[in-house]
């Protein structure tokens, strides 16, 4: 994987996953080594950030390596310049780009032209280091991840996605409740369910957030509206009214199961006003995790110590 692109979950095999999340699990108590001393990673974000922008700044740091933070206004990825330009000027200046795009072919523009690797730090396709950090956290509580039933509770979207595929990959079952029209993409199931079936697991797809969430280790569930979709704010709150991840609908799951969001929350939607506190919610460790995974899939790409 050394030197190559991580612009999908799918770029990964199922045993750099794996050791992409022990590794990760390993940074929480070596969080700092010189292994990008004297290197420098470009953080090209046309998106707004908290989690993944702090994270990955703090993962090059504690790596050893300079973080340098382009925003939208500075770059103007595809407007002011193409993405094909600053792919090739980057590729003189830095050792790696962390791309947190609009459009997932803006990283696939950026992945064709540079001669550095591209990470992706989110696109409207997928977040492949969310789900990484998301597979820590469920390991690092259920000591174990093959065999285990996700129930994602929500929009089909770049979170549902990565995740979706990820846990297949590492053979988990994984469930998806949406209204219909809202789903994951009969692709992405198709693939996810070919992974989880060699394995013995199952990938399925149902409006019923009761069925999908019935037995589930881990229950996860977003936003409804994601980032560039706010005009359809309240079409989809009234589409997805029944599908609040609440107290009540995490009884339907084991009785050990453990909430999760990837944040930000939007009360009173996805999630009641104190979810994100319930005794059974990891989201705020989780959301720490991002800082070790992304330095787990640094490390891999950069440095092939993995």
């Amino acid at each position: 994987m050394r030197g190559k692109d991580l612009l999908s979950i799918r770029d990964l095999s199922t045993d750099e996953v794996v050791q992409v999340v022990s590794r990760a699990r390993q940074l929480v108590t070596q969080p700092f080594s010189s292994l990008l001393s004297g290197k420098t990673v470009a953080l090209l974000f046309e998106k707004p950030s908290l989690r993944t922008k702090m994270s990955f700044d703090l993962a090059v740091h504690q790596l050893g390596g300079h973080p340098l933070y382009l925003g939208p206004d500075e770059v103007g990825l595809g407007k002011r310049e193409a993405a094909s330009d600053v792919a090739r000027v980057l590729s003189r200046y830095v050792d790696c780009i962390v791309a947190r795009v609009n459009s997932h072919s803006s990283l696939e523009e950026l992945g064709a032209y540079a001669s550095v690797p591209i990470i992706n730090a989110l696109s409207d396709l997928e977040h492949p280091c969310q789900a990484l950090g998301d597979l820590q956290t469920i390991e690092g509580h259920k000591k174990v991840l093959r065999g285990l039933r996700v129930a994602f509770v929500g929009d089909g979207n770049n979170i549902a996605r990565s995740l979706c595929l990820g846990a297949a990959s590492v053979g988990m079952s994984f469930a998806i409740a949406s209204p219909s029209g809202y789903g994951l993409d009969e692709d992405t199931l198709s693939e996810a369910r070919s992974l989880a079936v060699s394995q013995g697991r199952e990938v399925i797809s149902t409006v019923s957030p009761q069925d999908a969430v019935a037995g589930a280790d881990v229950v996860y569930t977003d936003v409804w509206a994601s980032m560039g979709q706010e005009g359809e704010a309240e079409a989809r709150r009234r589409d997805f009214k029944g599908y609040t991840v609440d107290p009540a609908l995490l009884e339907h799951a084991h009785h050990d199961a453990i909430f999760m969001h990837d944040m930000p929350a939007h009360y009173g939607e996805e999630v009641p006003p104190g979810m994100l506190e319930h005794p059974q919610s990891v989201a705020y460790e989780q959301a720490e995790n991002r800082l070790h995974a992304q330095k787990a899939v640094l490390e891999l790409i950069m440095g092939g110590r993995i």
